[in-house]
């Protein structure tokens, strides 16, 4: 009797240790999906062993190739799709309605395609200047103070909130095979700490930044119910503590994922500073466990791959120095038509050896090792 009473014991704290464990590991929105809390879960479990490898636009296009089906250069490379694949929602907005409907029908096709394949999607948004009209750079816009004029109580407050409308609206219309709606890691006003960009730091304070991220996550999230994005948190390799990189930071409640880009110190113009971004990706790291938040290294990548052993001598390398919980590293796009601007290798290119190597590392994942990321595994 006594054997059986501390068997049903046992199995008590088991369960309430598995429930505390899948607990722990929430997103920020209480009403996310099953499949959207399942796979920042997952991706909780997963990092730290493992990574992801993603690729920016892998299968819309690739060099010197558009649009062809189940595709993409990394593919052509290894046999298998990159593990995340980034898309862009920038043809949302600051364009005629019929150029937006086709980019609508796009990226339906697109995020769905990944989700059926097991793949997973994340979402940068090259925002067009919906004050002054002009692109996503700064030295574009003709308006100084878009941030202050799109945030309650600016002048183009009302004409924001229908962008992210439309945002919405196609969020919640892709669906999988299976019927649900698709995940997807959203990741706005991304290098914020630079200038290019029209939303960059000498262009709007902290607090109107913080202003303006905090209004687009609970307008989406709690006015429009779009409830399968995970949010993600981030800036350019400008920061060299963690004070620095929370100084535009708009707290716990409103970040799911936090996150770097960093060209510079992987190679950019030739030059390499490997202890500077490992430092960068530790901070976000570390502060990724301490506030239990998920962690990536959001963009990187050497243009036109020169050097033969980047992705195990540089990349990996840094990668595995010490003991960070990185979901995924994203490497940028490979243009369709110029013969330069690619980071991630094709066939016949210099350093295809060295990225299969860096394929068939243990520590890296691509879309073909992936196993029911959007079903809550405890």
């Amino acid at each position: 009797m006594k054997k059986h009473c501390l068997i049903v014991v046992l199995l008590i704290l088991l369960l309430q240790f598995s429930f505390a464990q899948t607990n722990k590991f929430k997103s920020i929105d209480p009403n996310a999906t099953a499949e959207t809390k399942a796979l920042y879960y997952n991706l909780h479990k997963l990092s730290g062993k493992y990574i992801l490898f993603g690729h920016q636009h892998a299968t819309q296009y690739g060099h010197g190739w558009n649009g062809d089906a189940d595709r993409s250069d990394v593919k052509s490379v290894t046999g298998s799709h990159p593990a995340v694949i980034g898309v862009d929602f920038s043809g949302l907005s600051g364009r005629p309605e019929a150029e937006i409907a086709k980019e609508k029908i796009n990226l339906q096709k697109t995020i769905a395609d990944t989700y059926n394949r097991g793949g997973v999607t994340t979402v940068a948004w090259h925002f067009n200047n919906p004050v002054s009209n002009t692109s996503f750079y700064w030295n574009d816009s003709t308006v100084v103070a878009a941030v202050k004029n799109i945030i309650p109580g600016g002048s183009h407050h009302e004409k924001y909130k229908a962008i992210l409308t439309t945002i919405a609206d196609l969020a919640k219309s892709i669906k999988g095979n299976d019927g649900k709606l698709v995940p997807m890691i959203f990741r706005p006003y991304h290098e914020f700490d630079g200038y290019w960009f029209w939303w960059g730091k000498p262009h709007c304070t902290a607090e109107e930044f913080k202003t303006l991220w905090k209004f687009t996550i609970s307008f989406l999230r709690d006015s429009l119910h779009v409830h399968n994005f995970i949010y993600a948190f981030s800036p350019d390799n400008t920061f060299g503590t963690e004070a620095a990189y929370l100084e535009r930071y708009p707290g716990n409640d409103y970040v799911d994922m936090v996150g770097v880009d960093n060209y510079n110190d992987f190679g950019r113009y030739g030059k390499y500073n490997l202890d500077s971004g490992l430092l960068k990706l530790k901070i976000v790291s570390d502060y990724a466990k301490k506030a239990g938040k998920l962690a990536a290294f959001t963009e990187t990548g050497l243009e036109s791959i020169p050097n033969p052993a980047w992705w195990t001598e540089t990349l990996l390398k840094t990668l595995r120095s010490k003991k960070m919980q990185l979901t995924y590293v994203l490497v940028w796009r490979n243009d369709a038509t110029s013969p330069t601007h690619f980071y991630a290798p094709f066939p016949g290119q210099v350093s295809v050896p060295d990225f299969i190597k860096f394929y068939n590392d243990p520590y890296t994942l691509f879309e073909n090792e992936l196993k029911d990321i959007y079903k809550l595994k405890k």
